[in-house]
């Protein structure tokens, strides 16, 4: 037997540097144990045909399909100086065009005769309303030729009669090329240290780690497969579950002062003058954080609430616990605008608690004071004073609080709002401004399936509030067709143009500012269907639809705009004035996804709503039906009646679960997507794992890692898991669970 390559040895040694460069700049793909933990996306039988439907789900992408040749013509063009082959492919059900040019048509021409299968592999394209692709390469099932001379015969003759692994591919590597490649590297599975303790594994009777990755690249049967899955599965569930326990241990690990309100206090005070009742919810989620905040070790406490279940009021409370017990809060907001809101909704609560140390104010109160980066300097100079004096017991700011002149007397719990927007490294600068780790809480509205708070958040104990406060009011959600029903479009200007006439205020979204610097802001890519005229113009714009309005059918009302980029102090005029009731409709950015609380406003149109996310958009009509008037949302779409992107709208019509819709949400997006920022480069880690279809999995590894970590919190009885370990924790993902 020859050279077996270790799993560290760089590609370029065993493969050469031609098809090393490829793997690694276009898969990320450097060692030979990174290419073994490159999976097949899926498998094909030799005599099975790939679905062809499910490639309109693909346009623009590179795919490899099993297929069969169902005719195969030569056109000349030019008076006959030019030649284009077209193949047409067929699974019984659908149909797919393949097109060759030029010199490039005598081989496939000779090759691919009609009843001819082969897998062939391209990127996918739309011309004349049909699929396509253009110059494919191919490889015959059963010993046929190739539509790519460097692709090996052999190869392909051995992938006869058994089940035949796609791989996730580029334009530059055909999943045969990679297969191929993997051929040359699967004897090192041998050497695969289990990071999975062996009582475990043997008590879930799972495969060893060589003979799982032998059988995911070479499997004989689906049963096969299905093991190597189970265990591979399992292993990323469980490295990534040991690594946030151990988070947690250490955590746990860590001192901090005990926050216990004291009785008669500012929190009683507070809590007396309510003009309401809290809901179950609130009390019981308050109970969880009052007792985190009672413990000698900081709290990391995730607070994750329906829109509108009351968050703000939940974390207010903790924040004046912690001022009762001689410490101070900070807020951090990732927007001006909703620190702004944030700072009004507080101290218009709190009254004269508010006005601590001022004339008028309550003996027992507390200053609360806003700090963000378009404070004036006199403005500014005074919060940093009364911070460091420790006047202020609460500040709400955004990251300007994060700054190295911001100083506290004595930071004792930290408040991050919407901590999605924010990055690791700037939540863990706020919390180095305490004297020992402060307490966290972190809030999001949301909604977040409980998979993938284990995994994104696994190091935060969660908290959920999925209660509405008593006085709110249904929210109405409709799908406007723009396009095949213009006149309900007209007929949604009518219905605002009610709500104001009976005393009540509007909000008009569109995904776009139309300033000139903007780009469309969904990030979705753009589709070359013809069918998807709407998605061929811009998104609508702020500054274009306002003015449209303000002159058609809204003439008479007070129409004004909100967007990100407006001068603060233009900002917080427009909000004071539409909180005020003076603005009878705003036109704004997805600026008021978050926070923003102006019980008035009881409709919402979104313009272009499907560039928005299904989670953005519950978010989005969460802004109204904040009061006792019901509430109306209406989704405007140019998109047609059968299109995924109506499916999506139409779900969110259907229910105001949030939860209910961010698992739809995470059906619809890719695994990666579903895990953004959060997780920096830990989602990288998952390539088997699925967060939503996993969730029993998960669960039971979370389980076991923190059974193990408690046991062994350094992992010296198992190498196997620290290595495994190490290998997860690079250094981007050590900072990112260092600092989550």
């Amino acid at each position: 037997m020859g050279h077996v390559p270790g799993l560290d040895e760089p590609l370029k040694k065993t493969l050469g540097p031609a098809t090393a460069k490829v793997l690694a700049e276009q898969l990320g793909l450097h060692t030979v144990g990174d290419l073994l933990h490159h999976y097949p996306r899926r498998y094909a039988e030799r005599g099975e045909l790939t679905s062809l439907a499910e490639l309109h789900d693909q346009l623009d992408e590179h795919v490899t399909v099993v297929a069969q040749v169902a005719d195969a013509r030569v056109h000349t063009f030019n008076g006959g100086r030019g030649r284009r082959l077209e193949v047409t492919l067929t699974d019984g059900a659908g149909r797919l065009q393949l097109v060759f040019f030029g010199s490039g048509v005598h081989k496939p021409h000779k090759e691919l005769l009609p009843g001819t299968r082969a897998m062939f592999a391209g990127k996918v394209g739309m011309f004349n309303r049909k699929l396509q692709l253009s110059h494919p390469a191919y490889a015959l099932l059963g010993g046929g030729g190739d539509g790519d001379e460097a692709a090996d015969r052999d190869a392909v003759d051995s992938f006869a009669g058994q089940l035949l692994p796609i791989y996730p591919a580029c334009g530059k590597l055909e999943s045969w090329k990679i297969s191929k490649a993997v051929d040359a590297v699967l004897p090192s599975a041998g050497d695969a240290v289990d990071p999975l303790p062996p009582a475990l594994r043997e008590g879930r009777g799972m495969l060893p780690l060589p003979e799982a990755l032998e059988k995911i690249h070479r499997p004989r049967t689906k049963a096969d497969i299905a093991q190597a899955r189970d265990r591979l599965k399992w292993d990323e569930a469980f490295v990534l579950q040991v690594a946030l326990a151990r988070r947690r241990f250490a955590d746990s690990q860590l001192p901090a002062v005990p926050r216990r309100p004291a009785p008669g206090g500012l929190l009683d005070a507070f809590d007396a003058k309510l003009p309401f009742t809290l809901t179950d919810g609130q009390r019981t989620v308050s109970r969880e954080i009052f007792d985190d905040l009672a413990t000698e070790h900081p709290m990391h406490r995730l607070l994750q609430g329906e829109v509108g279940s009351g968050k703000t009021l939940v974390a207010l409370r903790a924040m004046l616990a912690v001022v009762d017990s001689g410490g101070q809060a900070a807020m951090l907001a990732p927007t001006e605008v909703l620190a702004q809101q944030h700072h009004r909704s507080v101290t218009e609560m709190m009254g004269e608690l508010a006005e601590g140390g001022m004339l008028g104010g309550s003996d027992l109160g507390t200053k609360v004071v806003l700090l963000t980066g378009s404070m004036g300097v006199a403005a500014r100079r005074q919060a940093l004073l009364d911070l460091v004096t420790g006047e202020a017991g609460i500040v709400i700011g955004t990251h300007a609080l994060i700054e190295d002149k911001v100083q506290f007397h004595d930071l004792g719990l930290v408040v991050v709002d919407e901590q999605h927007r924010f990055g690791v490294e700037q939540r863990d600068a706020l919390r180095s401004k305490g004297k020992q780790p402060p307490h966290l809480l972190v809030m999001t509205a949301t909604p977040i399936p409980r998979t993938v708070a284990m995994t994104v958040f696994g190091d935060l104990e969660t908290s959920v509030l999925d209660q509405l406060p008593a006085g709110r009011s249904p929210i109405a959600t409709h799908v406007v067709p723009a396009k095949d029903k213009p006149h309900f479009l007209t007929r949604a200007w009518e219905r605002v143009r009610e709500e104001v006439e009976s005393g009540h205020q509007a909000y008009v979204v569109c995904p776009r500012i139309g300033d000139g610097e903007d780009e469309p802001k969904n990030g979705r890519k753009k589709v070359a269907s013809p069918e998807d005229e709407a998605e061929k113009r811009p998104p609508l714009a702020v500054l274009e639809v306002a003015e449209q309005l303000a002159a058609g059918p809204l003439a008479g009302l007070a129409v004004e705009v909100l967007h990100g980029r407006m001068d603060p102090a233009d900002k917080d005029d427009v909000m004071r004035r539409f909180a005020a009731g003076q603005v009878h409709v705003l036109v704004a950015t997805t600026v008021i996804e978050v926070g923003v609380n102006v019980p008035n406003s009881t409709a919402m149109v979104i313009m272009d709503a499907d560039r928005f996310g299904v989670s953005q958009l519950h978010q989005l009509r969460g802004r109204v039906g904040r009061g006792s008037a019901p509430g109306l949302c209406l989704l405007v779409s140019e998109m047609p009646e059968a299109s995924p992107a109506r499916a999506r709208l139409a779900a969110v019509a259907a229910t105001l679960d949030g939860f209910e819709l961010s698992r739809i949400d995470l059906e619809q997006r890719r695994e990666g997507d579903v895990l953004g920022q959060a997780q920096s480069g830990v989602r990288s880690s998952l390539r088997m794992l699925a967060v939503i279809e996993d969730e029993e999995i998960i669960a039971q590894a979370r389980e076991e890692a923190t059974r193990v970590v408690r046991a062994d919190p350094e992992l010296a009885g198992l190498p196997g898991l620290r290595t495994a370990l190490d290998a997860l924790l690079d250094t981007e993902r050590e900072r990112y669970l260092e600092k989550g």
